[in-house]
C-alpha cells in the first residue's frame, strides 16, 4: 500500500528551489521532510519560510533520514553528477533541474546507475507538461500535420549582469555546461525534438557574446540540426534580445503548420489542418505544479513520468554538438549513445 505522501528534500534554495517548494506546499500529497543550502542562514530562512522540519548546510546529512523517497536538486549544474550517483547510491530518487548533467559522459553515467541501483531520476523539463505543447508534439507524432519537412524553435531572452553577478557559475564553463543554448534554449529544443520524432544525425552552430564578453558562456546561438527521417530543424537562443520576447516554436508539414508561443499563458495555433487539442496527462494550473505531481504519481503510483532521464538525453546530445561545431566550425555527428537508453 502506497504511503499517503511522499516525502521529498529540496537540495538548493535558490529561486528556482523556492518555486518547487511552493509547488510541493500546493500538493497535498508531498512533504518536504528537509531543505539544504550550503549557507545556514538561507536554509534556515527557506526552512522557516516553507514550514520545513529540518534544514542543513551539507546534502549528505540528508542521508540520516531513512523515510526520504526522493531528492530535488537545484543546484550549479556541475554538481548534479556527483550529487545524483550519491542520492542513488544511498537509496533516493531524483528530481533534477535540467541539464541533467553538463556533459553526455556523465549523463550516461547516471544513466547506468540508474539502471544498477533501480531508482528513478526525473528532469524537471517543464514545458513537457505545457498543455499546448503537447498539443504540438501529438499532432505532429501522430500525423496531423503530414509529413514534417521543417522546424524552427526560437528562445529571445534577456538578462542582466544580476544573472552573472549574483550566481558566478552562470558565467563559467565548467561550472554551468554552457550558456543560453544549454541554460535557456534546451527547454524548447527538446520540445521540438520530441515533436520532430526522429533522432538528430548532425549539426552546425555558431555560438557569441553579443552583450556579455566578459564571461566564458555564450549568450547567443545559432544552428541547424538535420534529423534522420529528413526533418531539418532551425535553433536559435539568445539572452541578449532586446525587449525580451516569448519563445516559439514553428513546424512545418506537408499539410499544415503548428505555432507555439510560450509564457505563463502559452498558446498553440494550427493553421491549413484541423488538429484536437491535446492535454498532458496531469492537472494543475501551471505545468511545474504539473511536472511536481507527475513525479510524485511516478513515485509513488508507478505512472510515467514525460521526461525520466533517458529523455534528456538527445537534447543534451544535441547541445554538446552544437558548442563542439561551433568551436570546430564544422558540422558534428550528435553523440547516439543515449539510443540504447532509449530502446531500454
Amino acid at each position: 500500500m502506497a504511503k499517503s505522501k511522499m516525502n521529498i528534500a529540496i537540495v538548493g534554495c535558490g529561486d528556482i528551489g523556492g518555486f518547487v517548494a511552493l509547488g510541493c506546499r500546493l500538493n497535498r500529497k508531498i512533504n518536504i521532510a528537509a531543505c539544504v543550502d550550503t549557507s545556514a542562514e538561507r536554509a534556515e530562512a527557506f526552512a522557516k519560510k516553507h514550514r520545513i522540519a529540518s534544514s542543513y548546510q551539507d546534502y549528505r546529512e540528508l542521508f540520516q533520514h531513512k523515510d526520504l523517497d526522493a531528492v530535488y536538486l537545484g543546484v550549479p549544474h556541475y554538481l548534479h553528477h556527483a550529487m545524483i550517483l550519491e542520492c542513488l547510491e544511498n537509496g533516493y530518487n531524483v528530481f533534477c533541474e535540467k541539464p541533467v548533467t553538463v556533459s553526455m559522459d556523465e549523463a550516461i553515467d547516471v544513466c547506468r546507475k540508474s539502471r544498477e541501483t533501480g531508482k528513478k531520476i526525473g528532469i524537471n523539463y517543464q514545458y513537457r507538461y505545457d498543455h499546448n505543447c503537447s498539443s504540438l508534439i501529438e499532432a505532429c507524432r501522430v500525423g496531423d500535420l503530414g509529413t514534417i519537412n521543417y522546424a524552427l524553435c526560437n528562445t529571445p531572452w534577456s538578462r542582466t549582469e544580476k544573472y552573472f553577478s549574483g550566481a558566478p557559475w552562470h558565467a563559467k564553463k565548467h561550472e554551468s555546461g554552457g550558456g543560453t543554448l544549454i541554460t535557456q534554449g534546451s527547454h524548447i529544443i527538446d520540445i521540438t525534438l520530441k515533436a520532430l520524432n526522429s533522432f538528430p544525425v548532425e549539426v552546425v552552430a555558431v555560438t557569441d557574446q553579443k552583450k556579455f564578453t566578459d564571461v566564458e558562456v555564450e549568450d547567443f546561438a545559432m544552428g541547424i540540426v538535420k534529423m534522420e527521417n529528413g526533418a531539418t530543424l532551425q535553433v536559435t537562443s539568445s539572452m541578449a534580445a532586446e525587449p525580451e520576447q516569448k519563445l516559439t516554436a514553428d513546424v512545418y508539414g506537408s499539410l499544415g503548420r503548428g505555432h507555439y508561443t510560450g509564457g505563463d499563458f502559452s498558446k498553440i495555433n494550427f493553421q491549413g489542418v484541423r488538429v484536437k487539442k491535446r492535454k498532458a496527462p496531469v492537472r494543475g494550473f501551471h505545468p511545474l505544479l504539473r511536472s511536481i505531481e507527475g513525479f510524485r504519481r511516478w513515485i509513488q503510483e508507478g505512472d510515467p513520468f514525460l521526461v525520466p532521464v533517458e529523455e534528456s538525453l538527445m537534447v543534451l546530445a544535441v547541445v554538446e554538438a552544437m558548442y563542439r561545431s561551433a568551436e570546430s566550425g564544422k558540422w558534428e555527428k550528435v553523440d547516439v549513445r543515449y539510443r540504447e537508453f532509449l530502446k531500454g
